[in-house]
């Protein structure tokens, strides 16, 4: 259960990242938001949650590190992709 709750909070929150830097096309791109809200948590929640001595803990601060680490992980994501296609 575990695993598939931190699948569906990476989901998530890999959405709200794509809502918040606009969406590009129709709709949002699942695929893309479970790669990003997943990497973007491990990596801004962990880090959030370690400078403001929260510890490994689900704490607020993670979850706002999670949201700013899918936001720069679906912004690289994009910009990676726009330089492969010109």
């Amino acid at each position: 259960m575990l695993i598939i709750g931190l699948i569906l909070f990476g989901m998530l929150v890999g959405a709200l990242a794509q809502l918040i830097l606009g969406r590009q096309g129709k709709g949002i791109d699942w695929s893309m938001a479970i790669v990003a809200g997943l990497v973007g948590s491990f990596v801004g929640g962990l880090l959030a949650s370690l400078i403001a001595g929260d510890g490994l803990a689900f704490r607020p601060s993670g979850v706002v590190g999670s949201i700013v680490g899918a936001i720069l992980v679906t912004a690289i994501w994009r910009w990676a992709r726009s330089r492969q296609r010109a």
